[in-house]
Parts: C-alpha cells; sequence; structure tokens
C-alpha cells in the first residue's frame, strides 16, 4: 500500500520536525514547506493527502496560501489542518465556525494532533459551492487533480492505525508511571521504616552509652572514696607505729 503524503507548510523547523515525529514511522511521508510560495509549489508537484498549514509565513502568508487553496475546486477537497500560535490571527481573516478546515493552535500534542487531521478529512468531504479560480495565481496554473476517495479512505486507515498506536503508548505508559509510583512509594515506605529503626538503634546506643559513662562515673567515685579512706586508715596507723617506737 501506497505511503499517504502529508504536506507540513511552517517556517519553524521545531514545528515540522514534531509533527514528523508524532506520526508513526512508515505510514506517513512528510513533505516539508519552510514558507508559503514553497508550499504552494509543494501542493501542485506532490499532491498531497493532507495539508498542515502555519498562518504567518515568509514570501507568502499562510492566509494567501489559504486563498489560493481554496480558490482551486481540487485543492478544496485536500483536508486541511490550519495551525496559529494565536487563534486570532486566524479569525481576525476567518470567522468561526470553520467549516472546511480544521484549525490548532501551537504548541500541541500527538492526541490534538491525530484528532485534528480526523476532524479534517471529515470536514473536507462537505459539500460547498465552487469558487472560481483566482487568475495570475499560482495554484491557477496548477494542473487539475482530484484527489481521489481512495487516498482519503487510505489516510483515514492510517490515521486509525496511529490512534490505536497512540492509545496502546498512552496505555502502556501509564501503566508504567503508575508501576513506577507504587515501587516509589514502595522504597519511600522501606526507607521511613529503616530511618525509624536506625533512630531508635541509635536513640538506645546513646542511652547504652549514657548509663555505662554514668556506672564508669559511680565507679571512679567509689574508688576515689576507698582510696582517700585507705590514706587515712594508712595515716593513723602511721601515727600508732611511732607512738609505739618512742
Amino acid at each position: 500500500m501506497a505511503t499517504s503524503k502529508i504536506l507540513v507548510i511552517d517556517d519553524s523547523r521545531v514545528i515540522r520536525k514534531t509533527v514528523r515525529d508524532m506520526l508513526p514511522e512508515g505510514d506517513f511521508e512528510v513533505i516539508e514547506a519552510k514558507d508559503g510560495l514553497e508550499g504552494i509549489e509543494f501542493v501542485q508537484k506532490e499532491h498531497p493527502a493532507l495539508i498542515m498549514l502555519d498562518f504567518i509565513l515568509p514570501k507568502m502568508s499562510g492566509w494567501d496560501v489559504f486563498q489560493q487553496i481554496q480558490a482551486h475546486p481540487e485543492y478544496q477537497k485536500i483536508p486541511l489542518v490550519l495551525m496559529s500560535g494565536k487563534k486570532e490571527e486566524v479569525t481576525s481573516k476567518i470567522s468561526e465556525p470553520f467549516e472546511y478546515f480544521e484549525f490548532i493552535e501551537k504548541p500541541f500534542d500527538r492526541v490534538v494532533l491525530s484528532e485534528a487531521i480526523r476532524v479534517a478529512m471529515t470536514k473536507a468531504r462537505k459539500a460547498r459551492p465552487r469558487m472560481a479560480e483566482l487568475p495570475g495565481t499560482v495554484a491557477a496554473q496548477c494542473v487539475d487533480r482530484q484527489v481521489s476517495n481512495d487516498e482519503v479512505a487510505q489516510l483515514q486507515a492510517d490515521l486509525g492505525r496511529a490512534l490505536e498506536r497512540i492509545t496502546a503508548i498512552e496505555t502502556n505508559a501509564f501503566t508504567q508511571i503508575e508501576q513506577l509510583q507504587d515501587r516509589l512509594s514502595a522504597a519511600e515506605q522501606s526507607h521511613q521504616t529503616q530511618l525509624h529503626e536506625l533512630t531508635a538503634r541509635l536513640g538506645s546506643l546513646q542511652h547504652d552509652n549514657d548509663v555505662d559513662r554514668q556506672d564508669s562515673i559511680e565507679k571512679v567515685i567509689k574508688l576515689e572514696t576507698e582510696v582517700d579512706t585507705l590514706k587515712k586508715q594508712l595515716g593513723q596507723l602511721i601515727v600508732l607505729i611511732k607512738k609505739r617506737l618512742t
């Protein structure tokens, strides 16, 4: 089965890489355009099954790219996800609700991106009035091409598999986090128990040491008392002996 092409038009290399990394490897071919003019050329050349378009772009703004895509009856049918760091940048030009495309605000995560792609594919299939092509534009010079239902179905199937992988990854991650939290809690409890035991042993040793020291002091005092007593007795004995000798 051929790989679905996703065109990411964004002047930020970080955003382009983020989108590439969020999509499961092997299911999608990500084509990157760093400005609006290059993006229009890729729409013409690569015939993507999905377009992700930044609203603020150099050389040709995202708004201009959007208008050219919407002016072309065939490119209208390509699922479109519009991106911006501020939603008001988009709503100042395009009023809500966004009927034929989906919008996501930067930064976004894997789940938000996957849902936006799914919604964009649904909106792209909506019937709408045919708009006249803009004269003199790059889009008006493109060769007409129908984005087939098979391509949309393939992209939707790829997205379904991606969502299943994301769900499995998140479930596994949550399970591992819970296991790690349980292990951490058990380790903390064990450490607390060990700390209490060590504290108790230290207290016991200190008490024993205090008792031994007190016993030693009492023994020393007793010995000193006995020595003093012996000294007195010895002195009395010497006096007695001297008296008898005289």
